[in-house]
C-alpha cells in the first residue's frame, strides 16, 4: 500500500472514530421529540404553575433539546396521573408527571395499584409546608374554632392533601369539621372560599399561597389556622400541627404523613426508564432548577425553590415504606382509610 493510501486510510479511520465519539444515543433519541409533563391537577393551581415554569426552561437543558409539553390530567386528587404514570405512560423517557406529595402514601393506605419506589424519580423543586386556612369573614378564625365549630372545609378526593389533612384533624384531634370534597383542584376551592361556599380548606401549600394568593396575606383575607410541616418554616405565624399532639404513637403516625413535605413538588418518570435516559432527565431537571434564569422567574412568581434530588426522594420513600406496621395502621386510620 502506498504512503498516500496509508494516509487516506488513517484519516478515514480517525474520522470514523471521531464520529463515533460524538455520537450520543440519548441526545439522538430526544432530538426532535416532545417530552410531556403530566400535571395531576387543573389549570391555575400551584402544581400547574410549577410544572409550566419547568416546561419553559428544561427543554434546552436536555440532551437533544426536546420540546416540553405541559398536559393537565386532573382526577382523584391527582391519583389519576400517578396511576397513568405507573400503568399507561410509555417507559421510554418521553413522559414525566407531577402529582400531590401525599399520593405516594396511597399504596400503603388504600392499596392503590402502584409502587412509588419503582418510579424513575427526577426529584422535587422544593420542600413545603401545608396550611389550614379560613376566610376572614368565616366564624372559623383559630385552631380552637377549627376543632369545635363544625367548619366547612373543602376537599378533592381521598389521598389528596386537602382531604388527608381534614381527615387527620377529625381522627387524631377530634375536630367536628365537615369535609366538602370533589373539587378538581385548589384553584376551584379558592373560588368557593371567596364565594362563601366554604369556611376554608387544608393542604394549601405555603408556596401556592405566596405565588397565587399573595393578596390573601397582604390584605388579611384569611386566617392561617395551623401549619403541617417537618419544621424550618418559622416565618409562618401559626401553630405547628404535630405540636398539638402529646401521644407518642399519634405523633409517629403524623410524622409519617408529614415526611412527604420534603418532596413537595415531585417529578417522576414511569418505572423502567433506562438508566441513561433517567440520568439525562435528572441532570436536566437539576440544571434547570439551579439556573439563574429559572430562579429569577420563580422569584417573580413568588415560587419557593429548594431542590430535592431524585436520590433523596428514593431514600425518603424507602424510609416511609420501612415504617412499623402499627405506625402505618394508625397513619392510615388518621387519614380516614
Amino acid at each position: 500500500m502506498t504512503a498516500k493510501r496509508l494516509l487516506a486510510s488513517a484519516a478515514l479511520a480517525l474520522g470514523l472514530a471521531a464520529t463515533a465519539a460524538k455520537a450520543d444515543p440519548v441526545s439522538d433519541f430526544y432530538a426532535g421529540k416532545n417530552l410531556t409533563i403530566v400535571i395531576g391537577y387543573s389549570v391555575g393551581g400551584g402544581y400547574d404553575l410549577y410544572a409550566r415554569l419547568l416546561a419553559r426552561f428544561m427543554g434546552p437543558n436536555m440532551a437533544g433539546a426536546p420540546t416540553m409539553i405541559p398536559q393537565n390530567m386532573p382526577g382523584a386528587g391527582s391519583l389519576k396521573s400517578a396511576m397513568y404514570l405507573a400503568q399507561v405512560a410509555p417507559k421510554d423517557g418521553t413522559v414525566v408527571a407531577t402529582f400531590g406529595r401525599s399520593i405516594v402514601l396511597e399504596p400503603l393506605f388504600s392499596g392503590a395499584k402502584f409502587d412509588p419506589r419503582k418510579f424513575s424519580w427526577l426529584g422535587s423543586i422544593t420542600k413545603d409546608s401545608s396550611l389550614c386556612v379560613s376566610w376572614a369573614a368565616s366564624p372559623i378564625k383559630t385552631w380552637d374554632d377549627l376543632m369545635t365549630k363544625g367548619a366547612r372545609m373543602g376537599g378533592q378526593a381521598a389521598g389528596s392533601d386537602p382531604d388527608v389533612y381534614a381527615q387527620i384533624l377529625k381522627t387524631l384531634f377530634g375536630s367536628n369539621l365537615k369535609l366538602v370534597t370533589g373539587y378538581p383542584g385548589n384553584n376551584e376551592m379558592a373560588l368557593a372560599l371567596e364565594r362563601g361556599e366554604l369556611d376554608g380548606f387544608c393542604g394549601l401549600s405555603w408556596s401556592s399561597l405566596q405565588s397565587r394568593h399573595r393578596d390573601w396575606i397582604t390584605d388579611h383575607k384569611i386566617n392561617i389556622l395551623v401549619k403541617a410541616s417537618a419544621g424550618g418554616d418559622d416565618e409562618i405565624q401559626a401553630p405547628q400541627m404535630i405540636d398539638k399532639l402529646t401521644d407518642p404513637q399519634k405523633k409517629a403516625a403524623l410524622g409519617l404523613i408529614l415526611s412527604t413535605q420534603a418532596m413537595a413538588r415531585p417529578y417522576a418518570a414511569p418505572p423502567g426508564v433506562s438508566a441513561e435516559r433517567l440520568a439525562a432527565l435528572r441532570a436536566a431537571f437539576r440544571k434547570t432548577i439551579d439556573s439563574p434564569e429559572f430562579r429569577a422567574e420563580a422569584d417573580k412568581l413568588g415560587l419557593d425553590v429548594a431542590p430535592v434530588s431524585g436520590e433523596e426522594v428514593e431514600k425518603r420513600l424507602a424510609e416511609i415504606y420501612a415504617q412499623p406496621p402499627e405506625v402505618v395502621a394508625l397513619a392510615k386510620q388518621a387519614v380516614g382509610q
